[in-house]
């Protein structure tokens, strides 16, 4: 993904960014909301069985990511500069990856923390 390199191909490329954006904007958000969801579960689980995992740290941080990344995307999108909004729709970008990342190493660690207690 490259800034526009003519004013030919900026409307496209601009369209293509703000399509990125809105879909790492929307699915960010609703990590978010997972992350919390499943800490709170996760919470539930520890009080039951009477064990701390560090599975609801890993989590918090995820979440922090993924609002990291809404509020980026949500900041390229009202941006009007096209330098600042491509710099911005690649941040948000790679930390949606990271924190997407982290969402399947956080599963593989609590399926193995669950089997394991």
């Amino acid at each position: 993904m490259n800034p526009p390199a003519t004013t030919q191909d900026a409307p496209e490329q601009t369209r293509l960014d703000e399509n990125i954006c809105v879909h790492i904007f929307t699915a960010s958000a609703a990590m978010v909301g997972v992350c919390l969801t499943v800490v709170g579960i996760i919470r539930v689980v520890i009080s039951q069985h009477k064990s701390d995992l560090f599975a609801d740290d890993l989590l918090a941080v995820n979440a922090m990511l993924y609002l990291i990344s809404s509020l980026l995307s949500y900041w390229a999108l009202r941006t009007r500069n096209v330098t600042r909004n491509y710099r911005l729709e690649r941040t948000a970008d790679i930390i949606f990856l990271v924190a997407l990342t982290l969402t399947a190493v956080s599963a593989a660690y609590i399926t193995w923390a669950m089997s394991v207690h």
